[in-house]
């Protein structure tokens, strides 16, 4: 892939995170501006409430979620199984400008929608093994700004690394991050705007 498709003034900033590879675009190139892209998915996405299993016990996931992708990508985590829907042509757009600055094809594209501040993801790793050992997320946020947060899974005296992640910005996780590293978004303590988050991967299986 090359940039050049989709120029953009700013360039990748390197996060330096131990053990990881973590880069940061504040700015993606989008067909619209970000609340109107997110308004779009908002309403045509067939979003999914769905349940999770966390160490055997059934939780409600706080947020809702849909899975896209080439045919037969299908992907399972915390017990959830996501059949791929088929690209439409506004994530197939999406997906051009995400690989143009990743650098990297992608297959699957998992969705979330953050309603307010009671939504959230909890800590966890996309280690899942049809990702590969090292697999590369692009990471598209739109909408409200939300504190995303890295945890190192074994060196307690590493602090948490706290990133702000804002509206149309792109985050970029590679190497080893998945392996030594959890991440998630927190709920906030006041009330705030609806947030839709794109994570672009490759399906390897």
């Amino acid at each position: 892939m090359t940039a050049d498709l989709f120029p953009t003034r700013e360039s990748l900033e390197h996060i330096p995170i131990k053990e990881a590879e973590v880069y940061y675009l504040r700015h993606l190139p989008l067909a619209r501006a970000p609340h109107i892209v997110m308004g779009q998915l908002i309403d045509e996405v067939p979003w999914r409430a769905e349940n999770i299993v966390v160490w055997g016990r059934i939780y409600a996931q706080p947020r809702l979620i849909a899975w896209y992708g080439d045919v037969g990508k299908n992907y399972t985590y915390s017990g959830i199984y996501l059949e791929a829907l088929p690209w439409t042509e506004a994530l197939l757009d999406i997906k051009k400008r995400v690989e143009a600055v990743a650098r990297t094809d992608f297959n699957s594209v998992l969705l979330n929608y953050y309603r307010d501040h009671r939504d959230s993801m909890g800590l966890h790793s996309d280690d899942e093994p049809e990702l590969g050992e090292r697999p590369i997320l692009a990471s598209l946020s739109l909408g409200e700004e939300r504190t995303f947060v890295l945890k190192h899974k074994r060196e307690k005296s590493l602090k948490p690394v706290r990133l702000k992640l804002a509206s149309g910005s792109l985050l970029l996780m590679k190497g080893d991050t998945q392996r030594c590293w959890k991440h998630g978004i927190g709920k906030e303590t006041g009330p705030c705007g609806p947030r839709v988050n794109l994570t672009f991967r490759r399906i390897l299986t």
